[in-house]
């Protein structure tokens, strides 16, 4: 099974919270592993806490973490930056599936990292 959503972004570097929409993509019933993949170079996806000053300290770290100018990439569309730091979070996890909901841990959330926006970005959540 194939499902996809999209999720609109407003910021250049942005964490958002998918859980929910990643569980609504899964069949009813469902056991197995889920595969979470961002269909592009400039996202990521992780999971970590939602919590809303932790998601303010990822989007800081990763602003930190790489510079914003002086990559090579940038004379051809100025954001290596963000495929930089799309590269350190990962395009996607797998996730354990039990009875048709997510199996993540207490304080677990799916989080779309958002590092060349605003712009329109599809998910997607695959299950074999």
């Amino acid at each position: 099974m194939h499902q996809t959503f999209d999720v609109r972004t407003d910021r250049r570097l942005e964490v958002i919270d998918v859980t929910d929409r990643v569980q609504s993509a899964l069949p009813s019933g469902y056991s197995g592993i889920c595969t979470v993949f961002s269909r592009h170079t400039t996202t990521g996806v992780c999971i970590n806490e939602a919590e809303s000053r932790l998601l303010s300290d990822i989007e800081h770290l990763l602003g930190e973490a790489v510079a914003d100018t002086g990559w090579e990439h940038d004379t051809l569309d100025n954001n290596a930056d963000s495929h930089l730091r799309a590269l350190l979070v990962g395009n996607g996890v797998s996730i354990p599936v039990v009875d048709g909901k997510l199996d993540l841990g207490r304080w677990q959330s799916v989080l779309l990292v958002e590092c060349d926006g605003p712009r329109t970005r599809t998910v997607t959540v695959a299950t074999p």
